[in-house]
């Protein structure tokens, strides 16, 4: 079988410098937590913890030492909380997640209501909701979603960093009718648009498709969810122990693409057994 691998797949810039502050930080601190997983990589968060890196669901949980805050980050009454308890603390957000938070909290601070691209419970999104501070706020998952917003005299968009385009742009004509006034910030990670277009080349030209990633990682499940609408041959995994040997039979062509958060370790553990099944048939 050939393997054709997406050339952006793997870890993001976001991820990568979460990934490393962490572990610089486990190295260098005695009792070190993070508030929520760093990453939606289970396989990399169990190596945290292996280095003494403890997850913690909410800021009650830590009694003393040091936190890191997540790529994702946290919300603006978790870090006030963690502010007040005089805990050190280690900000891995991404710069992206960052650039969303603080465009909310300035429409916010212009009287927009503020429109949200992207998954109501996903941690990024509750946070971005929390610098919004202030002002109405409404989180759509599509265009039929903002079509329900009631009619409001100005509206500011922004979205979720792992979110497409497309859909950004959905929404934001479908806002279009409902104000006077619209604002919008393309909050969407560049990253998130390379791998979701590389994805899309390598379902027209793969007779299969394996995305590999968190299951509870969203921009992975977008990229199974885009490769699916072209190939319908596709497999969501996180590791290479999750192939099944009969997936392949008859395949010529393997494409394997992994999501911003897939430790590259993982990505190559994938090819080397699909490289053994193709040995073996």
């Amino acid at each position: 079988m050939k393997i054709l691998l997406a050339r952006s797949a793997g870890f993001c810039f976001g991820v990568k410098r979460a990934t490393q502050m962490a572990f610089e930080a486990a190295a260098s601190h005695n009792g070190i937590c993070s508030l929520g997983p760093i990453i939606h990589s289970p396989q990399l968060v169990k190596r945290l913890e292996e280095k003494g890196v403890e997850v913690v669901r909410n800021v009650d949980e830590i009694r003393h030492g040091a936190v890191i805050i997540r790529s994702h980050g946290v919300t603006s009454g978790e870090l006030a909380d963690i502010s007040d308890r005089g805990l050190e603390t280690v900000d891995a957000t991404c710069p992206f997640v960052k650039s969303a938070q603080d465009r909310a909290a300035r429409l916010a601070r212009d009287g927009y209501t503020v429109v949200i691209v992207g998954e109501n419970e996903h941690p990024e999104v509750q946070g971005i909701v929390s610098y919004a501070e202030g002002a109405e706020v409404v989180v759509v998952g599509t265009r039929e979603d903002a079509g329900r917003i009631p009619a409001r005299k100005r509206i500011g968009l922004v979205a979720q960093t792992t979110q497409s385009l497309d859909k950004l742009r959905d929404v934001a004509g479908a806002c279009l009718d409902k104000c006077q006034e619209l604002r919008v910030f393309n909050t969407i990670c560049d990253a998130t648009s390379v791998r979701q277009e590389e994805a899309r080349e390598l379902a027209r030209n793969s007779d299969l498709v394996l995305v590999i990633g968190g299951f509870n990682s969203a921009n992975t499940t977008r990229l199974a969810q885009i490769c699916r609408e072209i190939q319908p041959r596709v497999h969501h995994v996180e590791t290479a122990d999750q192939l099944e040997p009969q997936w392949f039979e008859g395949i010529e062509t393997v494409g394997v693409t992994a999501g911003a958060s897939t430790p590259g370790w993982l990505i190559d553990e994938v090819i080397r057994k699909v490289e053994g099944m193709s040995r073996k048939s």
